[in-house]
């Protein structure tokens, strides 16, 4: 288990496009998962103890930041060959157990996670109305231990930037195919 931190980037990029189907068969898009104030993109999987130490939180603050009008959608790129704890199946299960209110989907090819730039898990990407990348931080300050995702998409929300420094996520590897 190795650890990685998420790197710096481009603020204000746009976020690329997909197409994926959640794990209960219904299909999305950017445009279908987006809100009227913008979408967080949430790279996870079952199986990281990084996603399974903030999940009790992650579940209710993700049901928040769709509170502000923003839309959220989780995605797991891992190779569930390598780690069938991350299957699609197994995905199902999570999310009926957990009750997440928002898509969680399989990315078999890798294909979005390979577009968005995603390194770990958990990745978060925010995005403002227009799309443009505002934030690609950590879950909780890593002092106050708040819980600055929360914050930065309420701001996101209010004004469609983050105006604090931000700290990146930390967690395992996105599990690449050979």
């Amino acid at each position: 288990m190795a650890l990685l931190e998420t790197p710096a980037c481009a603020m204000g990029t746009s976020a690329p496009a997909f197409q994926l189907t959640d794990v209960f068969g219904k299909a999305h898009t950017l445009d279908s998962a987006r809100g009227p104030k913008g979408l967080l993109v949430v790279f996870m999987c079952n199986h990281c103890p990084y996603v399974q130490r903030i999940l009790p939180d992650l579940v209710p603050a993700l049901k928040e930041v769709q509170s502000y009008g923003i839309g959220v959608i989780a995605i797991s790129a891992n190779d569930a060959n390598r780690y069938p704890q991350d299957a699609p199946e197994h995905m199902q299960t999570l999310a009926t157990e957990q009750h997440f209110s928002f898509p969680y989907c399989y990315d078999e090819t890798q294909a979005v996670a390979h577009a968005y730039g995603a390194v770990c898990t958990p990745d978060f990407f925010g995005y403002n109305a227009e799309l443009e990348l505002q934030y690609r931080g950590c879950f909780r300050h890593p002092v106050t231990k708040e819980i600055s995702l929360l914050t930065a998409m309420n701001e996101i929300a209010q004004t469609g930037m983050v105006s604090f420094e931000q700290y990146p996520s930390m967690g395992c590897s996105i599990k690449w195919r050979d």
